[in-house]
């Protein structure tokens, strides 16, 4: 069980002694449960308590945490725009704005579309053009820069990263977009002996939105790169992501951080790209790094985003690459490589590159799950946390067939709006964790309990407390702060936060 992680840096032990007097004795609780949102009270330290389920003494370094941020996508784009001028404009400005809800100041984007783009499109659709003269984001212009300048309205300084989900149909082994075939889209069926070189084919079921994975994810790798292994082809695209960048720039969108693949370990019949560990780091390392060396010493690298939960494959990628990127993302099964890539590389920063997208239900047991994402990916060491969709129509659907979750569901039929249960989950964190503050306690869920905590230290001195209870009934838990104890009890199935006064 991992506890209270990363508590180091026995320097800060005088300092925090010191000012442990200064400490307020009471905090303001936020409550938040499906029948009621975001009820206040107040509740004050105690001399003595019941055996605390997470203890912070004062001296923990803890790590710290840097950005809350969304993705841009085609169909957010679509659902926002069903609603009224003024509408949307709440919406934005609870979302992005510095004295809204959730306060995010960071993107992720997509080079060429992604699943949650209204169909396939592509920034360069000539074949063989390596010197990217048809290259271009007119596109974008009239779509996801289009929600973009609408956040940076509220937020000016909000800065993006960018992933691909698919490089152009011409540079893949199966001149095509997705990976393998399916009833959404005109991939020949024969093509799909391209991913395991004809010794087996895909399961159908092998990208079900399960939420949790009770084996490896996936079951069998793929035997081949889809992205063509030519160093014209290679060479091209790390070019493309620098073209992508000077495009945006000059659209006043500061895209700072760059990674090769959204899930190459996901087999997909929507956008995406299946690569092996030694075609990953060969692009990175002898291509991607260089280029943006050479082009944008000011962007990072990092690598991922990691899918998977094979540790050793993870590993292998990481040892090859480590020393030209400065951090890696993971999302879904790549959370289960967390603690073991902490403890291996413990300089290189870690993200949540994008929360669990659901099934389209957008009810209180997604905004339950997306708490527990938000606990564990931070708790292990996460310093930037990505929501996928904020905003969708009804039940979420894509192009692809898939059904998703987001923040904040659209009534496509009355355009009416409402936050949903994961709305508030994001909350409870994102709108009282400020940039700088310091993750210095976790305690994870479990079954036994049916409780987690995560405690913060802002650069304010405030702490924050945040506590989930999926029980089907109330609980009384104790958080031990110093020498004192947070004691509540906790409505069941309620998210909770605590902000020192």
């Amino acid at each position: 069980m991992r506890r209270n992680c990363f508590l180091t840096g026995l320097s800060f032990i005088i300092c925090h002694l010191s000012l442990s007097g200064a400490y307020a004795q009471s905090f303001t609780q936020y409550t938040t449960t499906d029948g009621m949102a975001w009820k206040q009270s107040s509740i004050s330290l105690k001399v003595k308590g019941d055996t605390p389920m997470l203890t912070i003494t004062g001296a923990e370094r803890g790590h710290e945490f840097k950005a809350w941020g969304t993705c841009f996508n085609e169909l957010d784009l679509d659902a926002l725009l069903l609603l009224t001028d003024d509408a949307q404009q709440e919406v934005v400005q609870r979302v992005f704005a510095p004295d809204g809800d959730l306060h995010f100041t960071r993107g992720r984007l997509t080079m060429n579309a992604n699943d949650y783009s209204r169909a396939w499109y592509s920034c360069d659709t000539v074949s063989g053009d390596f010197a990217l003269k048809y290259f271009n984001i007119e596109h974008d212009k009239l779509n996801v820069i289009r929600l973009i300048k609408m956040a940076q309205q509220w937020q000016p300084a909000i800065t993006f990263w960018v992933s691909p989900w698919s490089p152009p149909a011409w540079m893949k082994i199966n001149q095509d977009y997705p990976v393998v075939s399916s009833q959404w889209n005109t991939l020949p069926k024969e093509k799909d002996y391209l991913l395991f070189d004809d010794s087996g084919t895909p399961d159908p079921n092998e990208m079900q939105f399960l939420g949790e994975n009770r084996g490896k994810f996936p079951r069998k790798l793929a035997s081949q790169n889809y992205m063509i292994q030519d160093p014209r082809y290679l060479q091209a695209y790390a070019n493309m992501f620098c073209k992508f960048i000077d495009l945006y720039k000059e659209e006043g969108i500061p895209i700072d951080m760059v990674m090769y693949q959204n899930e190459a370990y996901s087999y997909t019949p929507y956008p995406g790209c299946a690569w092996t560990a030694d075609g990953t780091i060969k692009f990175n390392k002898d291509y991607l790094a260089p280029t943006l060396r050479k082009l944008h010493p000011e962007v990072s690298l990092y690598i991922g985003t990691f899918n998977t939960n094979r540790t050793d494959y993870v590993e292998k990628i990481m040892d090859g690459v480590k020393d030209d990127v400065k951090g890696a993302g993971f999302q879904w099964e790549g959370r289960e490589n967390l603690d073991a890539v902490r403890q291996r590389y413990p300089d290189l920063h870690l993200i949540s590159s994008e929360s669990e997208c659901g099934n389209g239900s957008m009810d209180w047991s997604a905004g339950e799950h997306t708490f527990h994402l938000l606990c564990d990916y931070i708790g292990c060491g996460c310093d930037e946390y990505f929501i996928w969709n904020f905003i969708l129509c009804d039940n979420g659907q894509s192009p692809w067939g898939w059904k998703q979750n987001a923040l904040i569901q659209v009534d496509s039929k009355t355009h009416t709006h409402r936050y949903t249960a994961e709305y508030y989950a994001v909350k409870h964190f994102a709108h009282f964790v400020t940039p700088g503050s310091r993750m210095v306690g976790y305690q994870p869920w479990t079954k036994e309990t049916g409780t987690q905590a995560i405690v913060f230290h802002r650069p304010d001195g405030k702490r924050i407390v945040i506590i989930g209870n999926t029980n089907d009934k109330t609980k009384t838990v104790s958080v031990k702060l110093g020498r004192k104890y947070l004691t509540a009890t906790l409505y069941a199935h309620s998210f909770n936060t605590f902000v020192e006064k």
